[in-house]
């Protein structure tokens, strides 16, 4: 009997293990995954070093996630000048759906999907639990804040 409890807290720990391992921490690099953009083109999530950049995961079924898209808009507007890149990722399951919100929602900043939901890559390397989340990247591709205020991105964008 102390054998199986011995194995069954092995397996614990390896899922726990495996589990944490799979989120992104503060200094953590922005990572080199390839995702479709919603101009159908592959986009690498790290060819965005040398800029700030704010990954947002959010889903068009996400009633605060589109709340928070007319924010990010304006902010995007605001301070794509000054080497700032907004990075939408949808975890949206119906491309057409969330092709068709972000032509609703007006965002002109960089849109990808990854459509198999929370259980995406994308969504499992950030840890991504619930929606909207948001990681901010320093220029030099470190995360810095996850789920930043609209003043933590200014400040980091004027630095």
């Amino acid at each position: 009997m102390l054998k199986i409890w011995n194995i069954i807290l092995s397996c614990s720990l390896l899922f726990v293990f495996s589990v944490a391992n799979g989120q992104m921490k503060l200094g953590d690099t922005l990572p080199s995954l390839k995702l479709q953009s919603d101009k159908n083109t592959e986009v690498e999530l790290s060819s965005f070093k040398g800029k700030t950049v704010l990954v947002d995961f959010w889903a068009s079924w996400c009633g605060p996630c589109r709340l928070a898209n007319r924010k990010l808009v304006k902010l995007y507007d605001s301070y794509k000048g000054k080497e700032f890149e907004i990075i939408g990722i949808s975890i949206d399951t119906d491309k057409a759906k969330w092709l068709s919100a972000v032509e609703k929602d007006k965002m002109s900043h960089q849109q990808l999907i990854d459509s198999k939901g929370f259980d995406a890559q994308t969504a499992v390397a950030f840890g991504v639990e619930e929606l909207p989340s948001t990681y901010l990247f320093d220029t030099a591709g470190i995360l810095i804040v996850i789920n930043p205020t609209e003043e933590q991105i200014i400040a980091q964008i004027n630095k």
